[in-house]
């Protein structure tokens, strides 16, 4: 996926650095003020600069007010099944909003990659993404394999009476990143997989059960049951920790 990441500000900029890392094919512009990121690409206005990079990416990431990028866009836009998917997050780096092209330019899917790469919250206003209410909090040790975890999925929606259609999200602690087990388990059952930052979950007033035996291994508190909580909004549990063929598993409900 090609990416273009656009910011008028310093802030942006540095934000838009730090999301560039992460991608092989993006190109950064910031506007011709910002003094930050000497390498990247300039412009002068951003809606001259959108006509002209539009249909060039599959992705386009705007650090800027949402009313400026709306304005951008608004001219080049052509038809749903062609327009890129379009992103846009504050210069505090707390909201990664699908703008445009939710399912069909994958911007839904780019704001959680956003998100989990800032440690911002995902904004996602797709209907048949906001009528589902569940998350699906994970724990697992280290090598997992991802038919294990999908089992212990499974078995704990089960236990809750619950529908994998019903489920918005799997969560995970950021320490879990790189458990491939984790990842793969989320591709197969089609949905996202949301990090939560390891410091949110050590400083959360959240309530939820406290596991010495993963605070002696992760230097967390517990994985399953705050991942379930934090990755939405006013969220309670449904099922608390189960511990499912090795897989720690945990489910909240969005009221």
């Amino acid at each position: 996926m090609k990416i273009a990441i656009i910011s008028l500000s310093n802030e942006g900029a540095r934000i838009a650095a730090k999301l560039a890392s992460a991608w092989e094919m993006c190109d950064v512009f910031v506007h011709a003020g910002v003094t930050e990121m000497p390498r990247a690409k300039r412009f002068d206005r951003m809606i001259d600069l959108t006509g002209e990079i539009f249909s060039l990416y599959q992705g386009l990431v705007y650090i800027a007010p949402a009313g400026a990028v709306v304005r951008a866009i608004a001219p080049a836009l052509r038809h749903k099944a062609v327009d890129p998917g379009v992103v846009v997050v504050d210069v505090g780096g707390r909201w990664a909003v699908s703008l445009l092209g939710g399912h069909e330019g994958g911007a839904n899917r780019l704001a959680l990659v956003v998100a989990n790469l800032l440690g911002a919250e995902p904004v996602v206003s797709t209907t048949t993404e906001a009528l589902k209410n569940l998350i699906v909090g994970v724990g697992c040790r280290r090598g997992t394999p991802a038919s294990a975890i999908m089992s212990a999925i499974h078995e704990a929606l089960v236990l809750a009476g619950c529908d994998l259609a019903q489920v918005r999200t799997l969560a995970s602690a950021e320490i879990k990143t790189s458990e491939p087990g984790l990842t793969e388990a989320a591709r197969e059952l089609g949905l996202p997989l949301r990090w939560i930052p390891d410091e949110e979950i050590r400083h959360t007033i959240q309530a939820f059960e406290h596991s010495d035996f993963v605070r002696e291994k992760v230097d967390l508190p517990a994985v399953a049951e705050p991942a379930a909580l934090l990755a939405g909004r006013r969220t309670r549990l449904l099922l608390p920790k189960q511990i499912l063929h090795g897989v720690t598993v945990a489910i909240a409900r969005e009221s």
